[in-house]
């Protein structure tokens, strides 16, 4: 069966989570197989990927990354990408790869 994977892009900028990017993929297989995948089309994908706004607040200011992994280690960074998993209609727990572009610099393995 097919599934609708994503490759996340964290645009960090200064230390601030500014945008993030995406590109998705419907494949079938494993688990493992679609995150090696990804994870091998990270450097690639990022110059065709869509621009997405990053959170910030009431006064427009982006959230500084500390929160961000904060977040992330609670799981609970999946709630800021919200906005993308509904455009791209992915399953209730979506296959992710995220991978940090902090100023300028692609951080893939």
């Amino acid at each position: 069966m097919n599934e609708i994977i994503l490759n996340i892009y964290l645009i960090i900028n200064n230390g601030l989570v500014e945008e993030f990017r995406v590109v998705s993929y419907e494949m079938e297989g494993g688990d493992d197989r679609k995150i090696e995948f990804l994870k091998s089309h990270a450097k690639d994908d990022f110059s065709k990927a869509i621009l997405f706004n990053a959170p910030s607040d009431e006064n427009g200011r982006f959230m500084n990354y500390k929160k961000f992994h904060k977040l992330e280690k609670r799981g609970m960074h999946f709630q800021l990408f919200e906005e993308i998993f509904q455009r791209f209609g992915v399953a209730e727990h979506p296959l992710i790869c995220v991978t940090p572009v902090v100023d300028g610099k692609i951080y893939s393995e």
